[in-house]
């Protein structure tokens, strides 16, 4: 940039300055005649009787809001929303009814400051309700606060200077211009965007989710996809809007691509497993697997991990790439019949064709054993101290546990073994105590030397 230009345009900031400085006196000025000092103190009135009711009333709302049980939860959100806006409220409608008696009662000139007021506290209020509908934090206060910002100036008429001024406030690289105005649209008009993304993501996810006739995998992979498309859009066409070049990003993609290639190979590698485990259908929510010493039911699919839910309540995050090329067994893929085995052992002198029928009516009379696939029992070996068998059955529900399922047929057999008199045995040892020796001197059964006992004799 040349000094003729940049002194030419820093004449145009001071131009602008003195200009929205110079509509800020006259506005100040305008204030202080007597027949608007009257509306600020009437104002200013109803701004105290405001909070005082507020006072007054806030605390009974509160507790009218607690009486009210077996309401949706939209409803009450609804109601504490009200609840903390409140005094605003309460401003709103008398400043609004102040101004219905004085134009009944004087020249509508003699309420335009009460009037001008009510109609920016209105917007106020407006936004505020609006705007609790975004949910990111930083976003909900950032498009509130711009928004009450702009209708003020807009409602004060130096919105028209304001918009200049920050406009020539500009950072200029060769063809490149970046106004405080246009990075504030920027973020407001992208903000925006982001919340109908949301909320039309929020809807499609609803939709999608409820239609039996897709399958869990593909509804996963179809959500993931529609969002990113969605905010990826409502990027794109946030930067667009406010005039941003977006040729210039096809050279920096290009360089953004190498570096996630070299850098970021393990979340890319995790991406593209998300994607081939909802292709495949290998998972899917609602799944029992175990990987590793972790066992428990996919509770969601995300584009990065797999989460996991065991039964003692602990949620996993497992990257997805460790489901691709790990060893996981999928209690519940194809179907949700799993067979489990328990082992025991009984005394030698019992019969085994009779253990054998007692342990399968005692697996039998067990809930969540499938009887229509029924029990075996079979002899494995003979032990030490006992003869072993081996008790398989059927379940059909993996997702209730399988810990509790074989504690409860252990202790059925044994109530059974009690009842008919079968003995389970446990090894038995035979100790033998050996009498003391002093280590240092000779044991007795040792034979003499031969020149010791010469010289003995």
């Amino acid at each position: 940039m040349d000094p003729d230009q940049q002194s030419g345009e820093l004449f145009q900031l001071q131009t602008e300055i003195s200009g929205l400085l110079g509509q800020a006196e006259t506005f100040l000025a305008s204030m202080l005649q007597p027949w608007r000092l009257y509306q600020i103190g009437i104002i200013v009135a109803l701004a105290v009787l405001a909070w005082v009711l507020g006072l007054w009333l806030g605390p009974r709302y509160k507790e009218r809001i607690r009486t009210l049980e077996g309401r949706p939860k939209w409803q009450l959100r609804t109601l504490l929303i009200l609840l903390n806006r409140l005094r605003l409220i309460l401003f709103v409608l008398m400043a609004w009814g102040t101004v219905a008696i004085m134009r009944e009662l004087t020249w509508p000139s003699r309420s335009y400051i009460v009037g001008l007021i009510a109609t920016i506290a209105t917007a106020w209020l407006l936004i505020g309700l609006v705007t609790r509908f975004i949910r990111n934090t930083f976003l909900q206060k950032l498009i509130r606060w711009s928004a009450w910002i702009w209708v003020t100036l807009y409602f004060l008429g130096i919105w028209g200077s304001t918009e200049a001024l920050l406009d020539s406030v500009a950072l200029e690289v060769g063809e490149f211009r970046l106004s405080i105005l246009g990075l504030l649209k920027a973020l407001i008009i992208t903000g925006l965007l982001f919340f109908f993304a949301r909320v039309i993501h929020k809807g499609a996810q609803g939709k999608i989710r409820t239609n039996k006739d897709i399958s869990p995998s593909m509804q996963e992979l179809i959500i993931k996809v529609l969002q990113v498309v969605l905010f990826g859009a409502a990027f794109f066409l946030g930067l667009k809007a406010v005039g941003f070049d977006l040729t210039g990003l096809a050279v920096l993609s290009g360089a953004i691509g190498i570096g996630l290639g070299f850098g970021l190979q393990k979340v890319v590698s995790n991406l593209v497993s998300g994607v081939i485990i909802l292709l495949d259908k290998s998972i899917k929510p609602g799944d029992v697997i175990s990987l590793g010493d972790t066992f428990g039911w996919i509770n969601s699919l995300g584009a990065r991990y797999v989460s996991v839910v065991t039964r003692d309540g602990k949620e996993y995050l497992i990257p997805n790439e460790d489901l691709i090329t790990g060893q996981v067994v999928n209690w519940s893929h194809s179907n949700d019949y799993v067979r489990l085995d328990i082992f025991f052992g009984t005394a030698y002198h019992d019969d085994p064709h009779v253990v054998r029928k007692i342990a399968i009516d005692a697996a039998k009379g067990v809930d969540r054993v499938l009887t229509w696939r029924p029990p075996v029992c079979h002899i494995v070996g003979f032990g030490d101290s006992s003869v072993d068998y081996i008790l398989r059955f059927w379940i059909e529900d993996p997702t209730g546990g399988l810990t509790n399922i074989r504690g409860n047929v252990f202790l059925a057999l044994w109530d059974a073994f009690k009842e008919h008199n079968i003995s389970i045995p446990f090894p038995q040892r035979e100790v033998r105590m050996l009498a003391d020796e002093d280590p240092s001197q000779p044991s007795d059964s040792k034979a003499k030397a031969p020149g010791a006992a010469g010289k003995a004799d």
